[in-house]
């Protein structure tokens, strides 16, 4: 994969930009250093499946940290990563802070979001404790969240737009797109449709 600047240097940006904000001790510096080349192989895996213009350069992969979109993707591995090796979760609550702060998107590293995933000007939006089918792609002021305690099971290549949610005991098939200010609660939505309205009252349109 490409990188608009080397790996030394995302290691530094991440660190200083860290340390601006909150405090970052030698243990937690090296921790960023050693694990950042398996994040960018989650970032390589997730921005190959994009075929947005910012994530290709000269037919290749490619991450600029400085595209706030693939920042935000990149923070969330990043926590995500030094959760799941689970040393150091402090660092893991500074990297999601970081993330929030940055780009004001809530990704929780506990979190499981799939190997390769979009988001597109995700200001605003909050994802949960979902089950998320690989594909999933969400935009602004998008939530996926609980009902008593219920979190939604998301099929593959799921797009919410802008203002749509998500919540409670749901089944949300493969290739289903919830329209702009949507929101399914406690409903099953079947494969290949196009979801208008809020529950109870959704307009389920099937797309094949």
């Amino acid at each position: 994969m490409l990188t608009a600047i080397s790996e030394d240097q995302i290691a530094n940006l991440l660190i200083k930009q860290l340390s601006a904000i909150f405090f970052v001790d030698d243990a937690e510096k090296y921790l960023i250093e050693s694990q950042l080349k398996e994040v960018l192989l989650r970032c390589e895996l997730c921005f190959s499946r994009n075929m947005n213009k910012y994530y290709s350069l000269k037919g290749e992969t490619y991450f600029n940290p400085f595209q706030s979109a693939q920042y935000t993707i990149f923070l969330y591995y990043f926590s995500n990563q030094i959760f799941r090796i689970g040393i150091c979760r402090l660092l893991a609550d500074k990297l999601y802070y970081l993330n929030k702060i940055m780009n004001a998107c809530d990704l929780f590293y506990e979190i499981e979001l799939p190997s390769y995933f979009q988001l597109d000007h995700p200001v605003g939006s909050v994802m949960g404790r979902a089950k998320y089918g690989d594909g999933f792609i969400f935009s602004q002021n998008c939530t996926v969240g609980n009902n008593r305690g219920i979190y939604p099971v998301i099929g593959k290549n799921v797009r919410m737009c802008a203002n749509s949610s998500i919540i409670g005991n749901c089944l949300i098939g493969d290739n289903v797109i919830i329209g702009a200010n949507s929101g399914v609660k406690d409903e099953d939505i079947p494969n290949d449709s196009l979801v208008f309205g809020y529950s109870p009252n959704l307009v389920v349109k099937r797309m094949r």
